[in-house]
């Protein structure tokens, strides 16, 4: 059931579709085809003055419908498993940008979190923003000290504009799974759920704050990357307090090439950054476009905006590294091997077809040089193939693949000569030599060794215990198995139903015999008809649970 307020955003909703060309979206669908000729005599078709492609019209209209739909968008454009290239790619184009509130408002805020006037906590605020963005702005200010600081603050009301239109979308998405022919496919409730969770997460700021220690802590006096200080004393859940960073934002090369810094260093210490932040941290910054990262004078990065991270099981960083080097070396059978053996596809998948799948995508990829080839769009190429065969994409992996193709965007774009795959293999090989073989060996014992120390005194006495148990004839072995186990209540079961038939049989015979040979013998006639049938109805009773009791 549509709410009166939802039923007035759906009416909105569609009258931008029209506005911009997109009524065959709604006549699209399965509940509307039926009258889907009435487009050719409406005058918005052959008028209308938006003649762009549809991806761009798609764009322009989630621009339209405001910060929410634009964020919902930019995730949208993750999904690369799901849409079309070319609507990827627009929708990626989708920019958070949308009027700041007022200053007075975001002053409120902050002193309602604290409980005090915002004098007493900060030497200087200043109410224009220094940037808006649709679930938050960002305020400059000064500690008492002198430090220099940014303060994000959360929009009044979001979180009920957000919930607003997530429960339209569910609603869209529920009409779209059941209208349109390719709503089963493209699972858009699927799509709804992983956006909510993410824009649910980005209202946290304490999480941001988190994620923003954890990972300054991983680079502290790292020469590649820097992560700005959190203030944690003056951070609340809808207020953020860190470190204001000055540097050059990424995206102008042309002020960072006055600055005479290197752009093939820039472009390899990006894709460091990623795998080192992947494989080592196993903690990633999963939005590293343009906007978050910034550049030092001497070519250091600065990230900011830590409100989407990523992170990988052990399985998962395995699967990654051992799928591109296998990949690299051409060796498809081990890449669809891979995928079977960490249950990514069924275990009953074929291997052979499975292979000869993969090699179809991946063998003209190595028709370029691999300075061209790209990491993000082999691993989105391969999730689509392995769809097929019915592999279900984890977020974390959509996380990465989305990073990756940000990362390498923005290296060639920096390097446009960048060999992703000389930057990476080294990293890669490095990091598996570690998982297996004897660096993988001491590096097990070295972080097991407080634990074995542990225990180590005890062993010679429990060791002697066991031979002097052993030599006495006192030594037990306990074994416990799930199919010895279910083995034991097997012959339980059965020992229980043949006792019963046994039992059973026994008393429906002394019954028979009482009711034909009782009377007139040492029984009275009455008692002995009474008992005949008591034991003939219990017999019959306890074979007939036998017989239930076995065929159960």
């Amino acid at each position: 059931m549509i709410h009166p307020s939802q039923a007035i955003r759906l009416i909105h909703i569609n009258l931008v579709l029209l506005r911009h060309g997109l009524d065959e979206v709604i006549l699209a669908t399965h509940l509307f085809r039926p009258i889907r000729f009435l487009i050719y005599l409406s005058p918005w078709y052959w008028f209308r003055k938006d003649r762009s492609p549809y991806p761009v019209r798609i764009r322009r209209a989630l621009e339209d419908l405001g910060p929410i739909f634009v964020k919902f968008g930019q995730i949208l454009s993750t999904r690369r498993d799901l849409l079309p290239d070319d609507l990827a790619n627009e929708l990626a184009k989708l920019q958070d940008r949308v009027p700041p509130f007022p200053g007075d408002k975001a002053r409120a805020i902050i002193e309602k979190a604290y409980g005090q006037p915002i004098d007493r906590l900060l030497e200087a605020f200043d109410e224009q923003p220094l940037a808006s963005a649709s679930i938050a702005q960002v305020h400059t200010a000064q500690l008492k000290d002198g430090k220099k600081v940014v303060v994000k603050v959360l929009r009044p009301q979001i979180e009920k504009t957000i919930r607003r239109d997530v429960d339209l979308l569910y609603t869209i998405a529920r009409m779209a799974e059941k209208y349109w022919k390719e709503g089963r496919r493209l699972r858009p409730i699927e799509v709804v759920q992983e956006y909510e969770k993410t824009i649910f997460d980005e209202l946290d700021l304490m999480r941001e704050a988190a994620n923003a220690s954890q990972l300054r802590r991983n680079f502290l006096n790292s020469e590649a990357l820097y992560v700005p200080e959190v203030y944690w004393d003056l951070t609340r859940q809808n207020v953020l307090v860190m470190e204001r960073i000055s540097g050059t934002p990424v995206g102008d090369i042309e002020a960072l090439r006055q600055q005479g810094i290197s752009m093939k260093l820039l472009g390899e210490r990006g894709v460091e950054i990623f795998f080192t932040q992947v494989f080592k941290y196993n903690f990633f910054h999963a939005d590293m476009h343009p906007g978050n990262i910034f550049v030092e004078a001497n070519g250091r990065y600065i990230a900011v905006d830590f409100g989407i991270m990523g992170t990988l099981t052990e399985e998962d960083k395995r699967y990654l590294a051992d799928n591109l080097l296998a990949f690299f070396n051409r060796d498809y059978k081990r890449v669809a091997e891979l995928h079977i053996q960490s249950g990514w596809v069924p275990e009953e998948t074929r291997v052979e077809e499975f292979e000869s799948a993969i090699r179809t995508v991946s063998e003209p990829i190595f028709e370029k040089p691999l300075s061209e080839i790209s990491f993000g769009h082999f691993l989105l190429r391969l999730f689509q193939t392995a769809r097929r065969f019915d592999m279900e994409v984890q977020p974390q992996l959509v996380l990465l693949q989305k990073t990756l193709l940000n990362i390498e965007g923005l290296g060639r774009q920096l390097y446009p000569q960048l060999d992703l795959w000389t930057t990476a293999k080294p990293f890669l090989e490095r990091w598996m030599s570690e998982q297996v073989g004897r660096r993988a060996f001491v590096g097990k014992l070295k972080k097991n060794l407080p634990e074995i120390a542990e225990h180590l005194p005890d062993l010679p006495h429990k060791l002697h215990k066991i031979i002097d148990d052993a030599s006495s004839g006192r030594l037990e072995i306990k074994w416990k198995s799930d199919e010895l186990q279910l083995l034991r209540e097997q012959l339980r079961h059965n020992h229980r139903n043949t006792v019963t038939t046994v039992a059973g049989g026994a008393m429906l015979l002394s019954g028979s015999l009482l009711l034909v040979f009782g009377s007139g013998g040492l029984l009275p006639t009455t008692l002995a008809t009474a008992l005949g049938l008591g034991l003939g109805a219990g017999g019959g009773f306890l074979l007939l649970k036998s017989w239930f009791d076995a065929a159960s």
